[in-house]
């Protein structure tokens, strides 16, 4: 089936729309969670506890993980569709990256503080260090988008981008 030019943009907008709303709750919830998960205190009552523990697992779970993802395939939707394959979007892909492995350590966090009650200590500084990455990678990606800066072919040295002429550090390549 093949879509005239109006349902193709109106496509186009469509994802855009779910990408940019799922990216908006993704990072607020990389920002947020760690302020939440830094209350956790080990000598906090049994109910106080329980509460921050169920509020992180859900919002983690069923708000900010489901964001992720949401956000992560609209993406991936709108460089197919829209044949974005220039440099400053594989620089942009760089801070996704960044946001998925802070989005993968927040929910090692959140799994630590719901097993180890009373036990749990949550590290120094880390709520700070967390927003700080969470805000700077959200931020770097915004100036990305927005600007579409003009960036070299060549990001990677020339070294890399030639053959080294040496054999693979296997014997045999697997098939």
């Amino acid at each position: 089936m093949r879509l005239d030019a109006g349902e193709r943009y109106g496509m186009i907008v469509a994802i855009k729309f779910l990408h940019i709303a799922a990216l908006c709750l993704w990072c607020a919830g990389l920002i947020g969670l760690p302020l939440v998960l830094a209350r956790h205190q080990a000598n906090d009552d049994q109910s106080e506890y329980a509460r921050l523990r169920v509020m992180t697992h859900r919002a983690y779970t069923g708000i900010v993980t489901p964001a992720a993802v949401i956000a992560i395939v609209m993406g991936t939707a709108l460089v197919f569709l829209r044949g974005l394959f220039v440099p400053w979007m594989f620089a942009k892909l760089v801070g996704v990256g960044v946001l998925v492995l802070l989005h993968a350590w927040i929910g090692h966090v959140t799994l630590i503080a719901g097993e180890r009650q009373g036990n749990y200590d949550p590290p120094r500084g880390w709520p700070a260090m967390t927003v700080t990455i969470a805000t700077s990678a959200t931020v770097a990606i915004l100036l990305l988008v927005l600007s579409k800066p003009i960036l070299s072919d060549q990001l990677a040295p020339e070294w890399l981008m030639r053959p080294q002429d040496q054999p693979l550090p296997v014997d045999e390549v697997p098939i």
